[in-house]
């Protein structure tokens, strides 16, 4: 990839937290339209549309008018959004379509016609870890950080760490969920979710929506708007389930999505000056620290604690506040891209002076699916 293909529109709903009288549909359509003013594309220029299940690309395609020659539907979590970005680049590029509309729309917390989450008992993970009560999230996904902790030295307090890390930059962003102080004994304080892992060390439950506009570089000049160029990306993925992981302190899909991204965009980890990383809870930021490749083995931890990823540290991460403290509708890949696209244009509510590269990393399922992104500004 060389930035050929660039994202010229970048969007949210008007408002992110409880909309019980929106629906998962509607969630999509008023993202996608922020989006398509936000670029100032004609709708009807849109060919492409990319999304997950319930209700579907094709379904919001037909609510907004669009009638689209291509078509994305992939869904493998929270990190399907930067994959759609990486399979809208590969189609656009091979001419089967001009414009892409990636749409994302959750009723996380007020549940207007999302359905409630159950492993299937015949699934790998409802066989073989569901019996053993290891069903939901919080039981799931935080268990491997228990390994983590003994294998490379990191303390629990280093959790902690995270939530206040990035309480800092949400601390600066009016759409932030939760913008109060926060200590690490405030963190300690809070109740315990499943250990190790207290309240504030789990992300938010929002409703919410997001949407991006892709398209040519070479289209976008006629626009009148800063286009982001998508430098680089990454797809990596190890198992349905966290009893299925080789090294449970290690996610391949993060290790094999980053250094597919690095070696199309050219770079390295010492290139980078703004990253996202998808944070349903506190230990995700230090797995893609270390995956990615920008500390050695054991080390996030200090890392994060020493300050570099908060406001005036070397990397900042996670600016808008993350899943902990800006949104999260249970899907979260959409508003880290949307960040780092703000970033890059330098309309982020908690910019970063002098931001030229981003590196987005988003995580799907348990520890199922990764994808990475390496944008660039204009």
């Amino acid at each position: 990839m060389s930035g050929g293909v660039v994202i010229v529109g970048a969007a949210e709903t008007d408002t992110l937290g409880r909309l019980p009288d929106h629906s998962t549909l509607m969630l999509h359509t008023e993202a996608a339209r922020n989006a398509i003013a936000d670029s100032g594309i004609d709708p009807k220029d849109i060919d492409g549309i990319a999304g997950v299940s319930a209700p579907g690309p094709l379904t919001v395609a037909h609510a907004l008018g669009l009638e689209p020659r291509w078509m994305d539907t992939t869904s493998v979590g929270g990190t399907s959004f930067l994959t759609h970005v990486r399979h809208a680049v590969a189609a656009l590029e091979a001419g089967q379509c001009s414009v892409v509309l990636i749409t994302h729309g959750e009723s996380g917390r007020s549940r207007v016609g999302t359905p409630r989450y159950s492993p299937d008992p015949a699934s790998p993970v409802g066989q073989f870890e569901a019996p053993y009560g290891v069903t939901g999230p919080p039981s799931r996904f935080t268990l491997p950080f228990v390994r983590f902790m003994k294998e490379t030295g990191t303390e629990r307090r280093h959790l902690a760490d995270v939530a206040v890390a990035q309480r800092k930059w949400a601390a600066m962003n009016p759409r932030a969920k939760f913008r109060d102080p926060l200590t690490v004994d405030d963190v300690e304080a809070s109740p315990w979710i499943a250990w190790p892992f207290h309240l504030l060390e789990c992300c938010l439950v929002t409703d919410g929506g997001g949407a991006l506009i892709l398209t040519t570089a070479d289209r976008a000049r006629d626009l009148d708007v800063a286009p982001v160029h998508v430098l680089g990306s990454g797809e990596g993925y190890e198992g349905p389930g966290i009893s299925m992981m080789a090294d449970m302190t290690s996610f391949k899909g993060f290790a094999r999505s980053g250094a597919a991204a690095f070696a199309s965009a050219g770079l390295g980890p010492n290139d980078i000056d703004h990253v996202m990383i998808y944070d349903a809870f506190a230990h995700l930021p230090l797995y893609g620290l270390e995956d990615l490749g920008f500390v050695g083995r054991g080390e996030a931890g200090d890392f994060v604690r020493e300050g570099n990823t908060s406001p005036g540290g070397s990397l900042p991460v996670n600016t808008n506040g993350g899943g902990l403290s800006y949104t999260h509708t249970g899907m979260y890949g959409m508003f880290a891209v949307i960040e780092s696209v703000r970033q890059l244009r330098g309309q982020a509510a908690a910019q970063v002076p002098n931001v030229r590269t981003s590196l987005v990393q988003g995580n799907g399922g348990m520890f199922a699916a990764g994808a990475t992104l390496v944008l660039g500004a204009a």
